[in-house]
Parts: structure tokens; C-alpha cells; sequence
């Protein structure tokens, strides 16, 4: 006998897994051919549909549209990438303070000419960035310019004052692509300038980077600012719609989405936001989290970062690994527990792998609930499968009050 008294929710985000359809697969897209029995099997038994998670007028970044899958609205509350960052990172903005995300990045200088190698300069570890911006903070640290480290090559830049027109670019939207122009508007701003030749010059021998040289490994030889903005004004999920919730990710974007939203932030250990990420501890962590909480959003960010690279292999690993890791384990401790449940698996955007950056194209979900007499769609989970279904939720709120069944 199922408990009625207390609904537990779950959102379960494999970031950036839509993709269209490739020819190396039978027309299919990865998702359509990758094995995901968990998958299509909540969305065979529960509801299928898309969702708009990216508004018009908006980048089709993972910040506005997990925004959306936590029920916000971002023309209300979205004021840029990289204030959500600071909040993860435990930073508090000033009101005159402007925070920049500040990749870790592999550029290539030819003569005046400058060209994006890689955006994460090969998904460089925490422990060798940390010496890396610890490092930058000495030597092109300002009372106007403060460097944060991160994970990876994800790291922040706090600004003190305003910065004129500049506009900045995501640094994966440019993979192996000349980004001279866009070099040049930092340039064109006299502190910029002098941080980004202090950066140039102490990265370019640094010891670290002599070691992944020598390992053949990208070195990080630059930094990349973007996703600028000032501290946001939302409403905590509890005081909208009345639960308690957790989130899970290795990724300081979306922790600082958590700490805006009122959620309580898990650190996994061995979360990396890559391939080798530890699922089955974000798959524990999320089901003990149930116990005390009523609501769970746990998000795993491989499957976007093999979109970004291009990779098809990666892509199918990470979608896979997805099901088999986190979904099959955290729905069949829930079917076990003889808890009431509603549990949706989705995604934020696409990151197709012909375009090597983010597309706005409506995303699939798919919603179960534990309780029974629900009649289910009877179809798999992918792109296509959401499109017969034929149903279309216009924002990231109507999911989540048809999470909450509301």
C-alpha cells in the first residue's frame, strides 16, 4: 500500500541530449538509437509532451532554460549566466558588481588573428585550474577585477563597476573558429586589456601547462569571459509553490540556480560534469535526499558536453549512461519504497551534434506517476516520439505545475 499523505517529486535533467537526426545512425537522432529501457519505459507508462524552456528573445543557454525546468519565468528573473555562478560559489554580488563566467580556454595566436582551440582546454582538472586562477587572482588581480576558482574550466570573474557596451560570446558556440573579433572588444576596454596579456604571459609557461604539453593535452593558455550580469531578484521555490526541494550537480551554474531557488545544494564527491562523473553516488544521494525532502533535481551535464565536442561515441555513452545510472536506479527506489511519487525525466536544450553549441528547439519530457489508473503514452523517449504525442507546454512553469500535478 502506497503512502498518499506525502508526494515526493524528482526531475531528472540529462543536459543537452536532444540532437537531430544523423545519417551514421539510420536517420535516427542519438537519443532515438542510444538504449534507454528506463527512459521509455516512464514514458511509455506516463506522459509524454515538449516543452518550450527557452523563451523567445533569449539565448538558448542551460541557464534560462533549467530556469525554466525549475518553474521560473526568465523574463522575470534572468539577469545573465555567470551572478548564478557566484551564488554556487558562495560569492555575493554588490549592487555595482557585474560577475563574468571566466573559462579556462586553449587559444591559438596567429600574428593579430586569434582562434578558439577549445573551450575547456581538455576538460582541464579542478586541482590543476585552482593553481592556475589562484595564480591569475596574484599576479592580474585588481580592486576592480576579482578571479574565483571553480570546477574545471568553469571558473568567475568579478567585475567592480560598469563595462560600457561590452557584449560577450559563449566561448563553445566558437570551437575551432577565429574569435578575433570578439578578442578585440575586451581589448578595446584599457583593464582588460592589461589582465588579459598578464593572463596571456603566466599561463603561457606556467608548470601545469608544461605537464599537459608534455601529456598532449590542450594546455589553458587563455581566459575567456562571458555570461555577464548582476545578482537576480527570485522567489524561492517554497514560498511558490509550498515544498522543500534538493538539487544535485557537479556544475556551479546550476548550483547557483539552487541557492537562488531556496534549494538545499549536495556536493557528490567525484561529481566531475563529464563521462567519468559519479552517478551512482548522485543516484544514492538523491534518493536519501527524498527522505527528508519533498522535491529532488538532479542534473547530469555529459551528454551536452559530448555535444560540444562534437562527439557522437560520447554522446550515445552519456545518454546511456544517463538511464542505466541514474534513472533505472532512482525510479526503482521509488517503486520500492511504497512512496507516492511523480518523476519526470527531461532536458534543458538540445546540443546537436552538427552545430557543436545550443539549439531552442521545444525539449521532450516525459512525467510518471506511481499512482495507478493513469493511462500512459505507449511511446519511447525521444525527440520525434514527443512530437506525435502531440501535446506542447508553452513555459518552464506549466512543467513544473504539471510536475506538481497542479
Amino acid at each position: 500500500m502506497r503512502n498518499n499523505t506525502n508526494m515526493k517529486y524528482i526531475i531528472l535533467v540529462g543536459d543537452g541530449m536532444g540532437d537531430r537526426p544523423i545519417a551514421e545512425l539510420g536517420g535516427k537522432t542519438p537519443l532515438a538509437h542510444a538504449k534507454t529501457p528506463a527512459m521509455d519505459r516512464i514514458a511509455s507508462q506516463g506522459e509524454l509532451c515538449l516543452v518550450r524552456t527557452v523563451p523567445e528573445g533569449f539565448p538558448p543557454g542551460s541557464d534560462v532554460a533549467n530556469l525554466s525546468l525549475l518553474g521560473y519565468l526568465p523574463h522575470e528573473c534572468y539577469s545573465g549566466r555567470a551572478p548564478l555562478e557566484a551564488a554556487s560559489l558562495g560569492v555575493s554580488l554588490a549592487p555595482d558588481e557585474i560577475a563574468f563566467r571566466c573559462n579556462l580556454v586553449t587559444l591559438r595566436f596567429e600574428e593579430e588573428r586569434v582562434f578558439m582551440e577549445d573551450y575547456s582546454s581538455g576538460h582541464i582538472s579542478s586541482q590543476e585550474a585552482r593553481i592556475l586562477i589562484e595564480g591569475l587572482e596574484a599576479v592580474a588581480g585588481t580592486s576592480r577585477l576579482r578571479f574565483y576558482p571553480g570546477v574545471s574550466y568553469r571558473h568567475l570573474l568579478v567585475h567592480s563597476g560598469e563595462v560600457g557596451s561590452l557584449v560577450t560570446v559563449p566561448p563553445h558556440d566558437y570551437t575551432g573558429r577565429e574569435v578575433t573579433e570578439f578578442w578585440q572588444r575586451y581589448n578595446s576596454i584599457p583593464h582588460f586589456q592589461e589582465a588579459l596579456k598578464k593572463a596571456v604571459d603566466f599561463l603561457a609557461d606556467h608548470p601545469v601547462n608544461r605537464a599537459r604539453r608534455a601529456g598532449q593535452r590542450n594546455p589553458a593558455n587563455g581566459i575567456w569571459l562571458w555570461g555577464e550580469g548582476k545578482a537576480p531578484s527570485m522567489p524561492a521555490i517554497r514560498e511558490q509553490f509550498g515544498i522543500e526541494g534538493a538539487l544535485i550537480s557537479a556544475v556551479d551554474l546550476l548550483k547557483g540556480i539552487g541557492v537562488y531557488a531556496g534549494l538545499e545544494i549536495i556536493n557528490v564527491p567525484g561529481a566531475t560534469g563529464y563521462l567519468d562523473t559519479n552517478y551512482a553516488g548522485k543516484a544514492t544521494a538523491a534518493v536519501e535526499a527524498l527522505k527528508a525532502k519533498d522535491f529532488v533535481f538532479v542534473h547530469v551535464e555529459a551528454p551536452d558536453e559530448a555535444g560540444h565536442q562534437g562527439s557522437l561515441q560520447d554522446k550515445l555513452q552519456a545518454i546511456e549512461d544517463f538511464d542505466t545510472k541514474i534513472v533505472k536506479p532512482i525510479f526503482e527506489a521509488m517503486m520500492a519504497s511504497g512512496q507516492d511519487f511523480r518523476l519526470a525525466v527531461a532536458m534543458d536544450h538540445w546540443t546537436p551534434l552538427s552545430l557543436r553549441t545550443h539549439s531552442a528547439d521545444p525539449v521532450p519530457v516525459a512525467i510518471y506517476d506511481s499512482r495507478a489508473g493513469r493511462p500512459g503514452s505507449g511511446l519511447p523517449y525521444d525527440e520525434q516520439s514527443a512530437v506525435t504525442a502531440g501535446k506542447l507546454l508553452g513555459d518552464g512553469r506549466q512543467f513544473f505545475m504539471r510536475v506538481l500535478d497542479r
